[in-house]
């Protein structure tokens, strides 16, 4: 498999076409789900997914071959979809109060919501929610990494976080407790 994907990565560096075929075939279903995470919509998912197929190849000869491979890919998207969010600041980053509440929230809503529904919550938080807590809470960034990456302070992305999971929290409880689909509120 590694002498196989060494030889793709060499096909892409010289810009042959079956091999950044055969990339995209091996990877793109791994890294769609990052897309999905951080796009507004499947539309915005598939040119996130495509600006950053088309950044891999353009950097894959900066590749060294140490490290992981899918690793240095998945950064790409999620660098893709940041600065698809900065192109659309137009939304702008929300800070409300933390309530007097620093703890860091629990990121247990409920032993019983499937993969497909938890996706599908964050996918509606809107745009700033879904961007911090997908760099903290999925990808591991902290709060200082995350205000550098938006521009915002670490303030703001901790209250940002804060507000993503109490919105996630109240869809996952309402569809638990009266049966209601998840979606808008």
């Amino acid at each position: 498999m590694a002498d196989n994907l060494e030889h793709i990565i060499k096909g892409c560096i010289s810009g042959k076409n079956a091999s950044r075929e055969l990339l995209y075939k091996q990877y793109s279903g791994k890294l769609w789900p990052i897309c999905l995470r951080y796009a507004s919509d499947r539309d915005q998912a598939k040119d996130i997914l495509q600006d950053g197929f088309i950044k891999i190849f353009d950097k894959i000869s900066q590749f060294e071959g140490r490290g992981n491979f899918e690793g240095w890919m998945r950064r790409i998207m999620v660098n893709t979809a940041l600065a698809e969010f900065r192109k659309q600041r137009h939304l702008s980053i929300e800070t409300f109060q933390n309530q007097g509440n620093d703890q860091e929230m629990s990121d247990n809503f409920e032993s019983n919501i499937s993969a497909e529904e938890l996706l599908e919550v964050i996918q509606e938080l809107p745009p700033q929610y879904k961007m911090v807590f997908n760099l903290y809470a999925i990808e591991g960034y902290n709060h200082k990494e995350i205000g550098e990456m938006l521009g915002i302070s670490e303030g703001t992305s901790k209250s940002n976080l804060s507000r993503a999971r109490e919105i996630m929290r109240n869809k996952v409880r309402l569809k638990f407790e009266h049966g209601v689909k998840i979606g808008y509120l």
